[in-house]
């Protein structure tokens, strides 16, 4: 069984791994001017390929049935194959240097939180900006603490996606096609969407909000600077240099003046 699933995985990878890889790297190229990116600004986690999958439900038994029901619950709730199995249980990009595991699937009871973000992805986010790669889903307390994850992330309860679109683009492109699609239709689905760096993204449905690093303050969505005509790529403007203000002048007291007895009072007779 363990041999057949890793063949098998082998295999989709030949067929499916590699023009995905290329898309990517025809993404970086666009994105760079020709340059191809250093390693760290190429999204897709190390370690956490589709081989590295194979190999990983491989190393434990019960790995195969934990899947298993997995893809069957996906199936029952109509989100089979939005996303390939293995991306969704794909954990943070610092598994390595957190000393966990590259793959982990979610608590049961956390796989119906999941439902609307694959919906929205499925929906909205795809016909909008293209096939997706899904780089980090369900990452638990520790890995999450660990990763720098807010202690309230969505990732915790299974119910964000962070994505990277597979067809060339550019960050502004990416911008300008996913950001009217999430104020259309973000607010009744309660999404969230978040931005980081270069064409990484975030997807969940805990409520409607965003965020990135844009604007004048660098701490706005790129939605917003859009919306109101601004460039999303501008850098933030420096923060205004605080001078040493003098101290005011000491205050001298004003003399005191004492009345001169030659001088007559007004309004007083002088005599004849």
């Amino acid at each position: 069984m363990q041999q057949t699933v890793i063949a098998s995985s082998a295999k989709q990878f030949m067929s499916r791994g590699a023009p995905r890889l290329v898309c990517f790297a025809a993404s970086l190229l666009a994105m760079t001017g020709g340059t191809a990116a250093p390693l760290a600004a190429q999204e897709l986690p190390v370690g956490q390929g589709e081989a590295d999958y194979a190999r990983w439900l491989a190393a434990a038994p019960g790995r195969q049935g934990q899947i298993m029901s997995f893809e069957a619950w996906q199936q029952a709730a109509g989100v089979r194959n939005v996303l390939p199995t293995w991306q969704l249980v794909r954990t943070a990009s610092m598994w390595r240097e957190c000393g966990g595991e590259p793959f982990e699937v979610p608590p049961f009871t956390l796989w119906p939180g999941m439902v609307k973000t694959l919906k929205f992805i499925r929906d909205h986010v795809i016909p909008a900006v293209g096939p997706v790669e899904a780089v980090s889903g369900y990452r638990n307390p520790a890995l999450n603490q660990c990763a720098h994850g807010a202690p309230g992330s969505a990732h915790r309860a299974f119910f964000a996606i962070d994505l990277v679109p597979l067809r060339p683009t550019t960050r502004r492109q990416l911008f300008d096609e996913i950001c009217p699609a999430h104020a259309r239709f973000g607010p009744a689905a309660g999404a969230g969407l978040g931005f980081y760096t270069y064409s990484r993204f975030h997807i969940d449905t805990r409520s409607f909000r965003r965020w990135g690093s844009a604007g004048p303050a660098g701490n706005e969505s790129p939605c917003a600077v859009l919306e109101r005509g601004g460039d999303p790529e501008a850098p933030p403007l420096p923060l205004p240099v605080i001078t040493s203000v003098p101290p005011p002048p000491a205050l001298v007291p004003a003399p005191i003046l004492t009345p001169d007895p030659s001088v007559p009072k007004p309004g007083a007779a002088q005599s004849q």
